[in-house]
C-alpha cells in the first residue's frame, strides 16, 4: 500500500457538557455526549521511504506544528518506523468552534499511518498517544459516539437516534483557556445518569460553559438568538463559538447571516475509519 486518499475526519457536536467538578490538579471534571457528525476535513496520505513527513494544506494556512505534524511523528517515535509520509489536509472544519476538527484530524492521522506503515497497531496502543495529543482523540479514534467523563478519558459507546441539526459558526472564535479560568464557570453540576439522557437525546442537559463563552464573545449569543427566532432551541458546543440545534422533519433554513458558516448536518452511527485498528491486541 503507497497511499491512502479521501481519509474523512468528522466533526464532533456536544449534545451536552456539565462541570461536575475539579482535581486538586486543575483538571476540570466533565460529563458530555460526543456524537460524530458529517462535517469532516479530508486528509490524503502517500508513503515516503525516507523517513520524511511533512504535510500540503490544500485549503486554508496550518501551523507548522499543528495536531496532525504532531500526530504523526509522535507515531514515528514510538513505532520507530523508518518510513515517512506526505500529507494533505482539505481543511473544512472551523478553528476555535468547540467542534474537535483538529483532534479529528490526529486521530484520522494516526489511524491511516498505523495502516499505511502496515504497523497494526490495537487501539489500546494507539489511545496514549492519542490522549498525549489532546483530550478529545481517544474519542475520535474509539470511532462510536460515547458518553464521555473523568477528564474525558473516561468514554462508553451509546447509540443516539439519527437526526439532522443546523450548526452554525459565528465569525469570532474563542479560545477553550480563557473559559476556565473564568471565575464565573459552573464547576458544581449534579452527575447524570445515561438512562436520564437517553429519555430525551436531544434536549437534556445544558452546556456549563455556555454562559461564560457569551460574555467573553457576544456573537455566540447572535447566532443562538437567531436560531433561536426560527423556531429552535439552540444550544453551543464544546468551547463554542459553534452553535446547534436539532431539527424537526420538514424545517428547512436557507441560509445564515453574512459572515457566518453554517451546514445542515447529519449525525453519523460510527466513525469512518472504524475497525481500521482493532479493538484489542
Amino acid at each position: 500500500m503507497r497511499s491512502l486518499h479521501n481519509v474523512l475526519a468528522p466533526a464532533k457536536l456536544n449534545l451536552f457538557l456539565h462541570i461536575t467538578g475539579r482535581r486538586d490538579d486543575g483538571y476540570h471534571l466533565l460529563q458530555s455526549v460526543f456524537m460524530l457528525i458529517d462535517w469532516c476535513d479530508t486528509l490524503h496520505f502517500d508513503l515516503r521511504d525516507d523517513g520524511v513527513i511533512e504535510r500540503k494544506d490544500l485549503t486554508i494556512a496550518l501551523p507548522a506544528d499543528d495536531l496532525v505534524m504532531r500526530a504523526a511523528q509522535s507515531l514515528q517515535r514510538a513505532s520507530g518506523t523508518h518510513l515517512g509520509a506526505h500529507i494533505a489536509i482539505e481543511k473544512n472544519i472551523p478553528a476555535q468552534a468547540g467542534m474537535g476538527g483538529g483532534s479529528s484530524d490526529a486521530a484520522t492521522t494516526l489511524l491511516a499511518l498505523n495502516r499505511l506503515w502496515g504497523l497494526n497497531w490495537p487501539l489500546s496502543k494507539l489511545m496514549p498517544l492519542g490522549l498525549a495529543l489532546g483530550a478529545d482523540v481517544p474519542f475520535f479514534l474509539g470511532g462510536h459516539n460515547a458518553w464521555v467523563e473523568g477528564i474525558g478519558e473516561k468514554i462508553t459507546p451509546i447509540e443516539v437516534p439519527a437526526a439532522r441539526f443546523a450548526v452554525v459558526k459565528p465569525n469570532a472564535g474563542l479560545e477553550t483557556a480563557k473559559i476556565f479560568r473564568s471565575t464565573e464557570l459552573q464547576r458544581a453540576t449534579e452527575t447524570a445518569t445515561m438512562p436520564v439522557f437517553a429519555v430525551n437525546h436531544y434536549g437534556f442537559g445544558r452546556n456549563d460553559l455556555q454562559p461564560v463563552a457569551q460574555a467573553l464573545c457576544p456573537e455566540i449569543t447572535d447566532a443562538l438568538q437567531w436560531l433561536g427566532a426560527l423556531g429552535l432551541s439552540p444550544r453551543m458546543t464544546g468551547s463554542g463559538s459553534t452553535v446547534f440545534a436539532w431539527l424537526p422533519d420538514g424545517v428547512l433554513i436557507d441560509s445564515a447571516p453574512h459572515g457566518w458558516q453554517m451546514r445542515i448536518c447529519s449525525n453519523m452511527a460510527v466513525h469512518p475509519q472504524l475497525g481500521w485498528a482493532a479493538s484489542e491486541s
